[in-house]
């Protein structure tokens, strides 16, 4: 491919990237089972994007990538699930409940965001956690009903939670 082939088509791809961020804000708005199945076949048209399309044009053509400052983190995956967590001994799993909805809200968060809140939150309060545990949680909330998830929230960047109306 020629570099001037390249820009174009990269152009193109970012555009599309853009378009298919805020395709993910409108399935937001949808009903919890039509979000689940729109955002999953979603994060396998991103990752298609950024794996497939994306990168070969940068592989080709380096200076292409846009800055990573410029763009979200492509992936943050946590595998751990919550019947492999071990709480510290100092943390209950009501209180680390507590804590997250203390600092949740009822508007759309990326699920690193809310990580982060309760991160600095369990800090406040002298309290020692990773962040996998906090994403595990959100993930057993979300299934439960007791908050909205959008996206497989292992991946931190790439879904996002919300209050219950």
């Amino acid at each position: 491919m020629k570099r001037e082939q390249a820009v174009r088509i990269n152009d193109h791809l970012l555009d599309a990237y853009r378009a298919l961020d805020q395709a993910r804000m409108g399935i937001a708005a949808l009903g919890k089972a039509e979000r689940i199945g729109f955002g999953d076949w979603l994060e396998e048209v991103v990752a298609a994007l950024e794996d497939e399309l994306l990168q070969p044009i940068y592989d080709q053509y380096p200076d292409l990538e846009p800055p990573k400052s410029d763009r979200e983190p492509l992936r943050y995956i946590c595998e751990l699930t919550w019947d492999e967590v071990q709480l510290p001994a100092s943390m209950t799993e009501k209180q680390l409940d507590e804590i997250i909805f203390s600092v949740m809200k009822p508007t759309w968060r990326k699920t690193a965001m809310m990580v982060t809140y309760v991160l600095d939150r369990c800090k406040e309060l002298g309290l020692q956690i990773e962040g996998e545990v906090i994403a595990a949680r959100l993930k057993v909330l979300s299934d439960s009903d007791r908050i909205e998830g959008i996206g497989d929230l292992r991946s931190w960047f790439h879904s996002e939670v919300r209050l219950k109306d």
